[in-house]
């Protein structure tokens, strides 16, 4: 390996490293993977207005932002940054259409640092080009508490980074998912006389780590499925990783594998140097419509560094003072730390003016449109607002004690097609289980290549990259709500990218079915146990278990609200009745009183879901014989815990000490509301295979169990 780095070690001091040579591909390569050299005809390859030696210079300065900022913090990955340099400048200076002074401007390009860890990268870019997000202090405040570059991308934190990433693959799945709404806005609303309202494009960066996990196949199988021609990833091909060489645990043909998934594949064999060919794969790309592209750029982590480039010491830790003066001296960057020289400023802030421009040019595109269209212009402009239809949840219907029983999963069909003609952002599906989630939209086809205005979304069994794909539609933020469904035990499967929509202001709606026990016959490789109490635990996510109609109704209605924080939703598969004293609005308040007595009581019951009706009958029976009985819904730890304390009081007032909780899962959490001398009815182990009434009776989940414990908690 030695060798191999001497080989592909950078050139002498002030000189870009001596291009690889271009090789035809070789035999038994995929058609379809192209070596970038000239673009088609069908392609408009922008020349560049500045000399390739101010080029370099721009260049440079991208990575020497990285490492001296990585070098100051003590921390960060220097590497990848100043490998993907070229990229950098390229699609932030010639490629990219953005605003560097509305960050949030509508059409704008979205680009995904899927590579998160070298958010240096991405700091130095928006530093560079003039976003107010991030000035020299922040760039030199890298990953220190309070600022606004942080060790990871952050939505939330950094204005012009669209999604956050650093759970490696995660950040590609949010790319299709930005170009799944893209694609979904423009079918919906762009007209063939009129210039496009909606046109922008997606652009990725990721890495082997990408590469490696498994989310990133599924969501790229999907890309291909549906033809997102607008979405361009950039694969930063530098064959290291933290272990060392990829060649010790990735041998596979990346290429091979994105074209059988149905990408367009162009490989730029030297991605250090070779900007014509990074130009020229850019504009192939963009002129490829019907399939999303693949562009492999073959690069040297820390590109520049005599010592450490293709290395995985360059790829985690700072340079450090030696070998950053040994990297100067080789890229003859003559500027002390933290300089960056005012013609290479003049050259990426010429963006604000091109921004503005373009940002101009697309409103004056909206005026024509607004003449020719008025109904549709009202409708674009409601729904990217974000601002939700006035008296929308007045569609939600409410449900009587004598209704029919059905399943909470039924009332969650009745809930999204109430929903879906007055909500027209309202698009999702579930993971090829929409027959038992009951997610179908009944007013909408499927969103598919070729019917991009539909809105049913069919995601296939890809749970993981269905709920980063969620993200990505939801931090589009034009207006669109998402949701996604499968049974609730697979949430394992996706659950870093459920933690991501609640970390990253995602307000992604999680519809889990089948939520226990109940779901019978199919065993405890199914029934879900301590699931409840893990989401409880996962912060700004609010976990929902509604009893009966009602409160099915006010779970939506808070997940709709709510479009900076998801929701999950856990639904039954058992039928249950809407109890007397469920109400839409107890479910906001997160728990509350269905049933009460006179005077201070003698046990308080509380329940979830389908245990709810547990409590009532308990209570009735306790109450034949003389006790006093508080029946409590408790649908949402979190919205309980947002209320005032005199209100927390009311419901579960503190001289009330005999208190049984009852749900068919986890005891785990349960301690805070029913104190040390309460009891729990619920489930501590796996669950078993057989019919639901049979397994309530066997772990002990029944009526007669929860008077049982009233009786003992009131002794």
């Amino acid at each position: 390996m030695q060798t191999m780095l001497k080989q592909r070690a950078p050139a002498a001091a002030g000189k870009q490293a001596q291009a690889l040579p271009r090789v035809a591909p070789k035999v038994g390569r995929a058609r379809s993977v192209v070596v970038a050299q000239a673009a088609p005809a069908t392609a408009k390859v922008a020349k560049p207005a500045i000399s390739r030696d101010l080029v370099d210079k721009c260049i440079n300065a991208i990575r020497f932002l990285a490492i001296d900022a990585v070098n100051k913090s003590k921390s960060g990955h220097p590497g990848m940054p100043m490998g993907c340099a070229p990229m950098g400048y390229l699609l932030w200076n010639e490629v990219m259409k953005y605003n560097p002074k509305n960050p949030q401007w509508f059409n704008r390009d979205r680009f995904v640092l899927s590579a998160g860890h070298g958010s240096m990268f991405q700091y130095a870019m928006l530093h560079l080009t003039g976003y107010d997000s991030v000035p020299m202090e922040e760039v030199k405040s890298f990953r220190q508490w309070g600022s606004l570059t942080p060790g990871h991308p952050e939505n939330f934190v950094t204005p012009g980074v669209e999604v956050t990433t650093g759970p490696l693959g995660q950040g590609i799945c949010n790319a299709v998912g930005l170009a799944v709404a893209e694609a979904h806005l423009a079918a919906r609303f762009n007209k063939p006389d009129c210039k496009p309202i909606v046109d922008h494009y997606t652009y990725c960066i990721l890495g082997d780590g990408c590469m490696m996990e498994g989310i990133s196949n599924e969501a790229c199988s999907l890309a291909g499925h549906w033809g997102l021609g607008k979405l361009i990833a950039l694969y930063d091909d530098n064959k290291i990783s933290i272990d060392g060489h990829t060649d010790i645990s990735f041998t596979e043909d990346v290429a091979k594998r994105y074209e059988a998934l149905g990408w367009h594949v162009i490989h730029v064999i030297n991605g250090n140097t070779d900007i014509d060919g990074l130009r020229a794969a850019i504009a192939q790309a963009k002129a490829v419509k019907d399939k999303p592209t693949l562009i492999k750029v073959s690069t040297l982590i820390g590109y520049g560094s005599p010592n450490k480039a293709d290395t995985h010491d360059v790829h985690g830790a700072p340079l450090g003072p030696d070998e950053t003066a040994a990297t100067r001296k080789n890229l003859g960057w003559e500027h002390p730390e933290f300089e960056v020289p005012q013609d290479v400023y003049d050259v990426f802030r010429s963006a604000i003016q091109r921004g503005a421009d373009s940002e101009a040019e697309w409103k004056a595109a909206c005026e024509e449109y607004k003449a020719k269209y008025p109904q549709e212009w009202a409708e674009f402009e409601a729904l990217t607002s974000g601002k939700l239809p006035e008296n929308w949840a007045d569609a939600l219907p409410s449900f009587k004690p004598e209704d029919k029983q059905l399943a909470t999963r039924q009332h969650s069909q009745t809930m999204l097609n109430a929903l879906a003609p007055v909500l027209p952002g309202l698009i999702g599906g579930s993971a090829d289980l929409a027959p038992s989630n009951l997610t179908l939209m009944k007013i909408s086809g499927d969103f598919q290549k070729g019917s991009y205005a539909e809105r049913n979304i069919r995601f296939g069994v890809r749970e993981h990259a269905m709920g980063a794909i969620c993200n990505g539609i939801a931090l589009h933020n034009s207006g669109l709500i998402p949701y996604c469904a499968t049974f609730y035990i697979f949430t394992d499967y996706m659950r870093n990218a459920m933690r991501m929509s609640a970390l990253s202001e995602a307000g992604v709606i999680y519809v889990m079915t089948h939520d226990s026990i109940g779901l019978g016959e199919d065993g405890p490789t199914h029934q879900p146990i301590e699931h409840l109490a893990s989401f409880r635990a996962m912060p700004s996510m609010m976990m929902m278990r509604p009893a009966g109609g009602n409160e099915t109704a006010g779970a939506y209605k808070v997940a709709v609200a709510n479009r900076k924080r998801p929701t999950t939703i856990a639904l039954s598969r058992q039928n249950m009745p809407s109890l007397p004293g469920t109400s839409i609005e107890g479910v906001a308040k997160g728990a509350y009183t269905i049933h009460d007595c006179a005077g201070t009581p003698d046990v308080i019951l509380m329940g979830t879901g389908s245990e709810l009706q547990l409590c009532s009958e308990a209570a009735e029976i306790l109450e034949k014989e003389g006790k006093k009985v508080r029946v409590v819904s408790f649908p949402c730890w979190e919205l309980f815990e947002e209320q005032s304390a005199e209100y927390k009081e009311s419901v579960l007032p503190s001289n009330v000490t005999a208190r049984v909780s009852v749900e068919a899962g986890s005891s785990f959490g349960w301690g805070k509301y029913i104190g040390l001398k309460g009891k729990h009815i619920g489930i501590d182990d796996f669950g078993a295979s057989a019919p639901a009434p049979v397994l309530y009776e066997k772990f002990g989940i029944t009526t007669p169990k929860v008077v049982e414990a009233a009786k003992a908690v009131m002794a």
